[in-house]
């Protein structure tokens, strides 16, 4: 028996040398516990890699079961399993019994993480600790001070995962399993930043207590401990958050949400909850000496259900103006990180029309999809998991089954980024192709939403019916209320396919379209007797000009009005009133024009990305600001903290980056278009 163990060991020697010394070199290694790869161990691979590093270097484990603890003082190291149900690693650990002999955690749990830029794919982490143990003990501590002796519980701290300076850690599509207490413990207060996605996370009291900003999308949390579930901290910055997407919540009868000592901020979004669970919102838990909680008691939630009904605290009740829809993973990290790419359509694109739809004669994947997707009330969802909705996405039988479920209330219709309108007029051009009367049934049912969502007033809110926030405003925003508009006379001219809505529906289509017209009219801005432009948004009630997200404060905009005035010179022999709008608002944009500048990407070696945009001198061209002054016409910026700023460089990166702060797109309107109109119909 000796003999085949040393030769095993010559063997594994061999191999290593003869198939791993080359890949020493390289950026990925893989371990094995046949010897099949470079390493045996995973601590043995990430000690191969060089300390500093720039770019990711990737660690393959195959399929086994590590009995180790792993340690990762390194930064850009990916730790990617074969299977995260046969890819184990396994320690056993009761971290009272660990302190009694070391003067911190490190070493205390499974993994353990110092680094940052760390991914972590298709692993199962396990402290067994609890799962072994019979009952409570007592053993000798020599770091107690007093007593020389510790009471060790079976389900005291058990850690899984414990980062400490980590900035950035991504985890995907892994199991940590625990009966103890704070498994999953990625602890970094001050810049911390977490990402956990088709996670298992199993264990007991505070099974998952991030300190910093973490998000847990489509996560599953089983909680052992009558106590809490989730756990936060969020005391050393006022903007740090813990948010959950699209989570399950299972336990042991009677088991508690969750709680916080310390300032804390929570989010739980779409989330689902078993029907044993208590009847206790997530709580403050006094701490010894008591901790002064300074912003209050911060606990979001937004379409959360429990099985057998819902308690009365799971009510949606997201903070002023804060949407949905602004929710997304950059948001979680403060526009810091953004972990997963995000598929939201470029604003400057926004304000552009679309490009013709080509319909297929085989099966058509969009239409179908679109069949899917159209709420109960008849409005379609911009977003979808936190996403864009893409309709060539097959969709999976999970995500089939949550877009259903989200489909009686039907919260998410909108008209914003072309929702809605886009989908009636795509399945009218498809039905005229097909004669498939689903289709023709689906976008009259649509036309129905529009004409059910217009206030008396004549406006029409982002968001149908969700009122909440500034989803109420009337929006010109994106061209919202006029994409709205251009559907209906679209109905009444018959005109793109949109002949094939029933005949009923055209006197309402009459009276909606005069009621917005009369709309458009009463919210054009006056600077003394003066019409001048629209501002992005208006108030419901008072239609005075509104804000919506906290840099889209009232103003007037160098954007919307293209399209508003573009529809109201779409009709012949046009009223007075319609006239002194259009003139009055060309007179504006002839007014406020910047000439002989450009906004552009330029070179900088003062961002990260030695990149940033701004506006530069160019002969000859013009533009227009997004946002101007209501009553001197002055361009003004805003960044994510609401304050105006006279500069758009005074203004964070992000913001200088992701937002159409110009627009080009006034010229053809004043240059090209009016001319024409004023010919036609000016006598």
């Amino acid at each position: 028996m000796k003999v085949n163990v040393l030769n095993m060991i010559r063997f594994c020697l061999l191999v290593m040398f003869f198939t791993g010394t080359a890949s020493f070199k390289q950026k990925d290694v893989v371990v094995a516990k046949d010897c099949s790869g470079d390493f045996k161990t995973i601590q043995e691979a990430v000690n191969s890699l060089p300390a500093m590093a720039t770019e990711q270097r990737v660690i393959y484990i195959k399929r086994g079961v590590y009995n180790e603890k792993v340690f990762i003082d390194k930064n850009f190291i990916t730790l990617k399993g074969e299977d995260k149900e046969a890819t184990k690693v396994i320690s056993s650990e009761a971290r009272d019994i660990f302190r009694c002999s070391h003067s911190d955690d490190w070493g205390v749990a499974t993994i353990n993480i110092r680094g940052s830029d760390i991914d972590i794919e298709n692993l199962s982490f396990i402290n067994e600790y609890g799962f072994t143990a019979k009952e409570d003990i007592t053993v000798p501590c020599a770091n107690d001070s007093v007593t020389k002796e510790k009471r060790v519980k079976k389900d005291g701290h058990q850690m899984v995962l414990r980062s400490f300076n980590t900035t950035r850690l991504f985890v995907k599509n892994c199991i940590f399993r625990s009966l103890g207490g704070d498994p999953v413990s990625p602890w970094n207060g001050d810049d911390g930043m977490f990402y956990f996605k088709d996670c298992i996370i199993e264990g007991g009291v505070d099974l998952y207590c991030p300190r910093g900003w973490s998000l847990a999308d489509n996560c599953q949390f089983i909680c052992h401990s009558k106590e809490a579930a989730i756990w936060h901290d969020g005391s050393r910055n006022q903007q740090s958050k813990t948010v959950f997407f699209n989570c399950k919540f299972t336990g042991d009868d009677g088991f508690k949400l969750g709680r916080y000592h310390r300032d804390a901020q929570f989010y739980l979004l779409d989330c689902s909850f078993a029907k044993n669970m208590a009847d206790a919102d997530i709580y403050q838990k006094a701490a010894i000496p008591p901790n002064v909680i300074q912003w209050g008691k911060r606990v979001y939630y937004y379409n959360c259900h429990k099985e057998g009904g819902d308690y009365e605290w799971h009510k949606n009740n997201l903070p002023a103006p804060l949407g949905i829809n602004d929710i997304t993973a950059a948001w979680v990290y403060d526009y810091k990180w953004k972990p997963v790419p995000e598929k939201n359509i470029p604003e400057s694109a926004m304000a552009t029309s679309e490009k013709p739809v080509i319909v297929s004669s085989d099966y058509d994947t969009v239409a179908e999809n679109m069949l899917l997707y159209q709420r109960s009330n008849g409005g379609w969802p911009k977003q979808f998991n936190k996403e864009k909705v893409d309709y060539r996405h097959v969709l999976l039988p999970a995500e089939l089954s949550e877009l259903k479920a989200g489909h009686e209330s039907g919260i998410d219709a909108t008209i914003d980024n072309n929702a809605t309108t886009k989908e009636i007029k795509y399945l009218a051009k498809v039905y005229k192709h097909t004669k498939d009367k689903r289709f023709l049934d689906a976008a009259e049912k649509g036309v129905e939403y529009l004409l059910k969502a217009q206030y008396l007033n004549g406006g029409w809110p982002q968001y149908y019916p969700d009122f909440s926030s500034y989803r109420s405003e009337i929006t010109y925003n994106d061209n919202a209320m006029i994409n709205v508009l251009n559907v209906l006379v679209d109905i009444l001219e018959g005109n793109n396919d949109l002949d094939v809505i029933n005949e009923s529906f055209l006197p309402r289509c009459t009276l909606a379209m005069q009621r917005g017209i009369g709309c458009i009219l009463r919210t054009q801005v006056k600077q003394g007797d003066k019409l001048t432009a629209w501002c992005a948004q208006y108030d419901a009630k008072t239609l005075l000009p509104a804000k919506a997200r906290a840099y889209e404060l009232p103003s007037l905009s160098g954007q919307e009005s293209v399209g508003i005035l573009r529809f109201l010179m779409r009709f012949d022999n046009p009223e007075k009133e319609v006239v002194a709008a259009v003139q009055g608002g060309i007179e504006w944009f002839n007014k406020v024009k910047i000439v002989d500048y450009k906004f552009k990407e330029i070179a900088s070696n003062q961002t990260p990305t030695g990149k940033d945009k701004a506006l530069v001198p160019e002969p000859g061209n013009i533009t227009w600001a997004r946002f101007y002054e209501l009553d001197t016409n002055e361009p003004f910026f805003c960044g994510r903290d609401g304050v105006k700023k006279k500069k758009l460089e005074e203004i964070e990166f992000e913001r200088r980056m992701s937002y159409a702060w110009y627009n080009e797109s006034p010229a053809k309107l004043v240059n090209e278009e009016y001319p024409k109109w004023v010919a036609k119909w000016i006598r």
